[in-house]
């Protein structure tokens, strides 16, 4: 793989893998389906996108991907989107869902409420000295109920943080890929990843 050309993989089992690959082509970057453990190997850095946690947990288990998937998100950058979220936090308040652990945050699964109360709220981000705003899409999404020791609030809404970072993880509540602006992929694809890698 070419540090030069990056190519990242978008975990294509169930959700909106489609969209992701979308926004990453807009910034002009390289992408692929992560579907077997093959593809694994292909991608540099990886999206686990939004969708039903409990589903995508089940498909890992069911095509023998847990572990290659447990390697690679300790490894490697990578960035769960609300769904994607909660497969990688390090507890859930749902006994249906088995964590991977891999950032110190707990999570309220649906903790914005059912799908009817799905909302678009503003946000800001500060990036490279620069005020961003952001339409921030809550679908049935995850709540962060704790913030561990060492885990970076990158943008919060309405007092909850919403985006966060430890080491080579980065996870939102919201769903980044269903909005026009593709900063937040161009930073995970070309600024986040780079920094976790160097």
């Amino acid at each position: 793989m070419s540090t030069a050309s990056p190519v990242v993989g978008v975990l294509a089992l169930q959700g909106d893998y489609q969209k992701h690959r979308q926004m990453l082509d807009r910034v002009g970057v390289s992408s692929c389906d992560v579907r077997t453990a093959d593809d694994f190997s292909r991608a540099d850095r990886l999206i686990i996108p939004g969708g039903e946690s409990t589903v995508i947990a089940d498909l890992l288990r069911r095509f023998s991907l847990q572990e290659t998937f447990s390697a690679y998100i300790r490894s490697r950058p990578v960035w769960g989107t609300c769904a994607g979220m909660i497969l990688l936090a390090a507890r859930v308040n749902d006994e249906t869902v088995n964590p991977y652990g891999v950032i110190d945050i707990d999570v309220d699964r649906n903790g914005y409420g059912r799908q009817f109360f799905s909302d678009i709220r503003p946000g800001h981000m500060q990036l490279d000295g620069v005020d961003h705003r952001l339409d921030l899409v809550f679908i049935r999404a995850p709540r962060v109920t704790r913030v561990g020791d060492g885990v970076a609030v990158l943008l919060t809404c309405d007092g909850d943080p919403v985006l966060l970072a430890q080491n080579n993880v980065l996870v939102s509540a919201f769903h980044p890929e269903l909005t026009d602006s593709v900063l937040l992929h161009r930073y995970f694809a070309l600024t986040f990843a780079a920094e976790v890698t160097a």
